[in-house]
């Protein structure tokens, strides 16, 4: 199961990086700032990310992203540990794999950059939506969710 853990991760790594690769520097965003796709629904809105999620703590992470560099390894490293030897769900696995890849594409963004490039905003109803995210994020969204319906089947 590890091995699956791994190329699912390297999966979603590449995917994210790629995305990056094309909206950041083949797009422009970062010099165009803004692409609107389906608006107000949908937009390309350049965001540098130096804090946690959707900016929080940017002032304590600004000048030091290396730390969330190192918290991401960490936390990667150790979920593939937890992973290490197990038979189990591909539930799991996969959210696992989704969590891993998406950490590693970000702490790469925070190395490459020295911030995570944000370019997704979604707005509705009258409400504009001042954050963007990125598809590493999405993916850590929907594998942390997947994480909540998975247990350890250990009987006390």
């Amino acid at each position: 199961m590890i091995r699956l853990v791994i190329i699912i991760s390297a999966l979603v790594f590449f995917i994210d990086q790629i995305s990056k690769f094309f909206v950041v520097q083949y797009l422009d965003l970062k010099s165009n700032l803004v692409l609107e796709i389906f608006p107000p629904y949908l937009n390309l809105r350049m965001g540098w990310n130096t804090g946690v999620n959707f900016g929080f703590m940017s002032k304590y992470f600004a000048s030091s992203g290396l730390i969330l560099v190192v918290l991401a390894l960490v936390i990667s490293a150790c979920l593939v540990w937890w992973m290490y030897g197990k038979q189990d769900s591909y539930l799991r696995v996969l959210s696992v794999g989704f969590v891993v890849g998406g950490a590693l594409g970000n702490a790469l963004d925070r190395l490459v950059y020295g911030a995570v490039a944000d370019f997704i905003n979604t707005s509705c109803c009258g409400i504009e939506n001042p954050f963007a995210f990125n598809i590493a994020d999405i993916f850590i969204f929907i594998g942390v969710f997947g994480l909540l319906f998975t247990n350890d089947n250990k009987k006390a």
